[in-house]
């Protein structure tokens, strides 16, 4: 079972920490980077640029919670 921590939690995001979208729930994962807006392999969550959005369906970062390891 995924245990997901959301935004406004006590942790914040670590750098390698990998993220699912709470609308279509793809998986962004800083080691993969994102393929689609060409973000390179290890580029953390918190670096991506301010308007990145889900390559899968649109949503803002906002929408993004951590997948607990």
């Amino acid at each position: 079972m995924n245990e997901r921590i959301f935004e406004g939690s006590f942790r914040a995001v670590q750098a390698d920490d990998r993220l699912e979208c709470g609308i279509c729930w793809w998986v962004y994962d800083p080691a993969e980077g994102d393929d689609v807006r060409a973000i390179p392999g290890g580029t953390p969550f918190a670096e991506l640029p301010d308007d990145w959005c889900c390559p899968g369906c649109d949503a803002p970062k906002h929408k993004f919670m951590v997948i607990a390891a």
